[in-house]
């Protein structure tokens, strides 16, 4: 099993990321508190860190270059756009409108203190907007320099090969986890493609006895049940890349040691069966 893999064919990144959206943005310590995790991430090798103009409005953007301006060499942070304050009252909503898109990029690529990102995600398709606006849109921002690469969020396997006619999709990030598999086909779909696969919510729990399996699998290997839903997810396709989260160091640097656990085909035959009958979780 490998543990780096290359979106688009080449940008090389370590398949155990960061999901920087619980790292709190505010004044005080609880910030001084977030910019150390960040760096702490970087220390202990990740190179893949996901935020989105949606955490903070951006403000998750000014923290990452904060703590990580100038950028390590081969650092990846990929952002994500399409969800604005254009809603009654100035609620979020999903906005995917041409121009939407081109704000928030240019705020990113401010925020985040650079001149190009090189892999911009939708944070959800907007109905509201032709897709071949939304998408459209983004590949010109990729012709003009502003963007390297192009994600996708929450799709169907229809919606991705859609898209994939009007864009070069290079990853797709949908809900997935150990408990929660029902976007397994389009999983399927981006292994086939070689498609980078970025699993959000990559650790949940569901029923208290799959919770008890995935527990004793950890005391049989010496890991916490944590370690083994990451590996569970690592070992499930080359191109899986989980982006877990957390605001605490320690959880941090319990997390990515995931990524040298080796489950036993035993071990993978008994986590593989907790998804029959598990329920997703509606949150």
């Amino acid at each position: 099993m490998s543990s780096t893999f290359r979106i688009g064919g080449d940008l090389d990144v370590r398949r155990l990321g960061f999901g920087a959206m619980h790292l709190p943005t505010g004044p005080g310590p609880d910030r001084e508190n977030a910019l150390a995790v960040a760096r702490r991430a970087v220390e202990l090798g990740v190179t893949l860190i996901d935020t989105a103009h949606l955490y903070g409005g951006g403000a998750n953007e000014e923290l990452l270059a904060e703590a990580l301006h100038p950028y390590p060499e081969g650092l990846l942070i990929t952002t994500k756009v399409g969800v604005a304050r254009t809603g009654p009252g100035g609620d979020w909503k999903l906005d995917g409108r041409p121009e939407i898109l081109r704000d928030q990029v240019r705020q990113a690529l401010r925020r985040l203190r650079t001149e190009r990102i090189e892999l911009l995600q939708l944070h959800r398709i907007d109905p509201d907007t032709p897709l071949a606006d939304q998408l459209g849109t983004l590949r010109e921002l990729q012709a003009e320099g502003l963007v390297g690469r192009v994600g996708l969020p929450e799709v169907s396997v229809e919606e991705l090969e859609r898209a994939r006619e009007l864009v070069d999709v290079v990853s797709v990030q949908n809900r997935y986890n150990l408990l929660d598999r029902e976007h397994e086909p389009v999983l399927d779909a981006c292994a086939a493609a070689g498609i980078a696969f970025l699993p959000w919510r990559p650790v949940a729990w569901g029923k208290t006895g799959a919770e008890g399996e995935i527990a004793a699998v950890a005391a049989e290997l010496g890991a916490t049940p944590t370690q083994v839903s990451l590996a569970w997810l690592l070992d499930r396709a080359p191109v899986v890349l989980p982006i877990p989260g957390t605001a605490r160091i320690e959880h941090l640097e319990e997390n990515l040691p995931a990524a040298g656990l080796r489950l036993t085909p035993a071990h993978r035959a008994r986590l593989d069966r907790l998804a029959e009958g598990a329920q997703a979780d509606p949150g």
